[in-house]
């Protein structure tokens, strides 16, 4: 049972560690900021037009009203069939 409370910590020790030292850059910068992660924020894909969900479902019905209000007969219908 000794060896047992030996190995946790020492565990611990190393996950402390390990976390601490995956930080370094976020804690110890002068922007003390996060890095962005969104999609959104990503310019390389921005370039590639992706984009996150809820722009692409914005622009999808932009898209959809839009060929709507154009030609309401030759339009789908939100499922993505045109119901012949």
């Amino acid at each position: 049972m000794k060896g047992f409370g030996i190995l946790m910590v020492i565990t611990l020790v190393i996950v402390g560690l390990s976390l601490l030292l995956l930080g370094v850059q976020t804690f110890f910068s002068r922007k003390r900021k996060f890095p962005d992660m969104h999609v959104g924020g990503n310019k390389a894909l921005a370039k590639k037009g992706i984009y996150c969900v809820q722009t692409q479902d914005a622009l999808a019905r932009r898209n959809a009203t839009s060929k709507v209000k154009a030609d309401p007969e030759e339009s789908e219908d939100a499922a993505g069939f045109d119901g012949k």
